[in-house]
C-alpha cells in the first residue's frame, strides 16, 4: 500500500503479543493489504520467531519482518540460520533488521556490549555472506566465524539487510554497509530527515547507491472521534516517555533524537517525564505537540496526512503500532482511507 505520497503502511507487533493473536492480526493486515508485519523483539519478553513463523505459514503475500535481531544474544551465524529458514517458509517474504540493542538490557544477559558498531558490522558481513551460500571465515572485532557455511540453500542470496541506527556513526555505517535503515519509536520526523541525510551522504562517500528502504516504527491512534484518538495517543506516548527520557540521560544519541522535535525543548521533555513518573494523567501532562512529534493520531484522514510527513522526511515504510482497544477495526479504518 503506497499511494498519493504515502509511505508503505505496515503493522508492528512485538513479544508482548500472544503468538496466536499475532496470527489473527497478520491475516487481517494481509486482508486489508498492509505491506508487512514487523516483529520487535525486546529482551526478556517472548522471542518473536514462533509468532513470525506462524504468521509466515498463515499468510501468502504479507512481508514478515524481524526488527531487530541483536547479535549479542544471537550470534550472526545463528541469525543466518534462522532468517534463511524463515525466508524459505515465507517463500521470499522475510525481512531482516539487525541492531546492537540497548546496552543496559544486554548487560543483564551477562554480556559486554562494548563495541556496538563493530558488532553490527560483523553481523551484517557474516549474515550476508552466509545467505549468499558462501563459506565464511571472518575475524571481527566483536564476532567471528571460521569456515561457517549453511548446509541448505537459502532462497535469496541477496536478501536485503536493514540496520537499526540512531547515532551519527551508526547512521553513517548504515549508509556504508546496509541495504536499508530502521528507525525506532520516539523519533520525530525531523530526526528521520536528518538520519536519512546522514545515511545517504555516507553511502555517496563510500561510492555505493544510497539504501532505498527506510522503515520507521510509529505509534498510531486512529478513530472516528479525533478527541478519543488523541487521548489514546497520549496514553501510548506516556507509557514510553519516562523510559526513553531516562535512556536519554545515559545515551546522548537517544537525547539528540528526541530533541529534534520541532516544538519541544529539553525542559518540556524533562517536565513531562517527571510528571508522568509521579503518576499524573497522560492527557493532562501531554499536549498535542507531543502527539505531533511522536505518533500519528486522529481520524483516518488525519493519520494519513501525518504519515505523509514521514514520507517527506524520507521514510519509505511506517510500521504502525495500533494503540486502541480494537486493533482490527483500526487497521480497517486506515486501510480504507488509503485505498
Amino acid at each position: 500500500m503506497s499511494v498519493d505520497g504515502l509511505p508503505k503502511l505496515s503493522l508492528r507487533l512485538h513479544g508482548g503479543v500472544d503468538p496466536r493473536r499475532c496470527v489473527e492480526l497478520a491475516r487481517h493486515a494481509e486482508r486489508y493489504e498492509l505491506f508487512s508485519v514487523w516483529f520487535a523483539e525486546n529482551p526478556f519478553n517472548r522471542g518473536v520467531l514462533p509468532a513470525a513463523t506462524a504468521c509466515a505459514a498463515a499468510t501468502e503475500r504479507l512481508g514478515i519482518g524481524i526488527g531487530v535481531f541483536n547479535p549479542y544474544n544471537r550470534h550472526p551465524t545463528l541469525i543466518a540460520m534462522e532468517i534463511g529458514a524463515l525466508d524459505e517458509l515465507a517463500q521470499g517474504r522475510a525481512r531482516l533488521g539487525i541492531g546492537s540493542g540497548i546496552a543496559s538490557a544486554t548487560e543483564r544477559m551477562g554480556l559486554a556490549p562494548d563495541r556496538p558498531l563493530a558488532a553490527v558490522r560483523d553481523a551484517i558481513t557474516i549474515v550476508r555472506a552466509m545467505l549468499a551460500g558462501e563459506e565464511v571465515t571472518h575475524v571481527g572485532r566483536a564476532f567471528s566465524a571460521n569456515k561457517a557455511k549453511l548446509e541448505y540453500r537459502p532462497p535469496r542470496a541477496d536478501m536485503p539487510l536493514l540496520m537499526a541506527a540512531r547515532g551519527e556513526q551508526a547512521l553513517a555505517l548504515a549508509g556504508k554497509i546496509a541495504d536499508g535503515l530502521m528507525i525506532s519509536n520516539m523519533c520525530p520526523p525531523d530526526f528521520t530527515r536528518h538520519a536519512v541525510a546522514v545515511m545517504r551522504n555516507a553511502a555517496r562517500e563510500a561510492k555505493r547507491p544510497p539504501p532505498s528502504t527506510v522503515v520507521q516504527y510509529v505509534p498510531c491512534a486512529v478513530a472516528r472521534d479525533r478527541v478519543e484518538a488523541l487521548r489514546l495517543a497520549k496514553r501510548a506516548i506516556a507509557e514510553m516517555l519516562p523510559g526513553f527520557w531516562s535512556l536519554a540521560q545515559r545515551v546522548p544519541t537517544a537525547k539528540s533524537a528526541l530533541l529534534r522535535a520541532e516544538e519541544l525543548t529539553e525542559a518540556d521533555f524533562a517536565a513531562a517525564a517527571e510528571r508522568l513518573r509521579r503518576g499524573e494523567d497522560a492527557v493532562a501532562v501531554l499536549d498535542e505537540r507531543f502527539v505531533a512529534a511522536l505518533a500519528i493520531a486522529g481520524t483516518a484522514d488525519d493519520c494519513l496526512t501525518q504519515a505523509r510527513r514521514y514520507a517527506e522526511a524520507g521514510a519509505t515504510e511506517l510500521a504502525l503500532t495500533f494503540v486502541g482497544p480494537q486493533l482490527q477495526a483500526e487497521i480497517e479504518l486506515i486501510a480504507a482511507a488509503a485505498a
